[in-house]
């Protein structure tokens, strides 16, 4: 693989923040190695859930070939479930995509686009029903801190994206640059994707404050 990859990063409204900038974060600390570009269904500022607002800069139509691909969750995403035009995107360009990284409910995007069919993932604990709904041609792993399943690499919740991130890093760059990264970023690497504090609240949801619209724990 020649440098450097370009990475997109796939916006939708109201997505989680840490989602996005987490990951971003530590591949953008590979300095020249990696482009990062944003993509949502039309070019300009994409509300997060908390608020601020990013900037895509193309377009569904104008992206340009992706390497890897970054899918953020967030409680956007129970919307973007009925969008056929991110499900086209994603059904289009993730199989031509060196890897494709979800985190959070993100997985549920991919699983509804079908892309996930026959393989392992993982997802936001709290609201896991979500997207384990979205297939049952998905094995859902419920312990998991991130599933690696060919080139699909799915995260569990929130920080756990970057966690994932480090681990893209080192399958693709080696472990001696993803520690460099983690400690660049003064970061303390969760690096084992089999240990998971959060799976004792698989689906409860309801406990921490309302779910999402129209989830399945609404």
């Amino acid at each position: 693989m020649t440098s450097p990859r370009t990475l997109g990063a796939i916006l939708h409204e109201d997505f989680e923040l840490l989602d996005l900038y987490g990951p971003l974060e530590m591949f953008g600390s590979l300095g020249a190695d990696v482009r990062i570009v944003t993509v949502a269904e039309q070019a300009g500022p994409v509300k997060s859930t908390p608020g601020p607002r990013t900037l895509a800069e193309f377009d569904f139509s104008g992206c340009p070939p992706l390497d890897l691909l970054l899918l953020p969750g967030g409680i956007g995403t129970v919307a973007q479930l009925g969008n056929s035009a991110i499900q086209g995107f994603l059904r289009e360009r993730c199989p031509k995509a060196e890897v494709v990284m979800s985190v959070c409910s993100g997985s549920a995007l991919l699983a509804k686009a079908g892309v996930l069919d026959g393989r392992r993932a993982t997802s936001n604990k709290l609201f896991f029903d979500l997207a384990r709904s979205q297939s049952d041609a998905v094995e859902w792993v419920t312990e998991a801190r991130w599933v690696e399943d060919g080139p699909y690499v799915t995260s569990s919740g929130v920080s756990a994206g970057t966690d994932m991130s480090l681990a893209v890093i080192e399958k693709l760059f080696g472990k001696d640059r993803a520690a460099q990264v983690a400690i660049l970023t003064e970061y303390e690497w969760q690096n084992d994707p089999s240990r998971d504090p959060f799976t004792k609240y698989l689906n409860r949801a309801a406990e921490f404050g309302p779910a999402p619209s129209g989830s399945a724990d609404a």
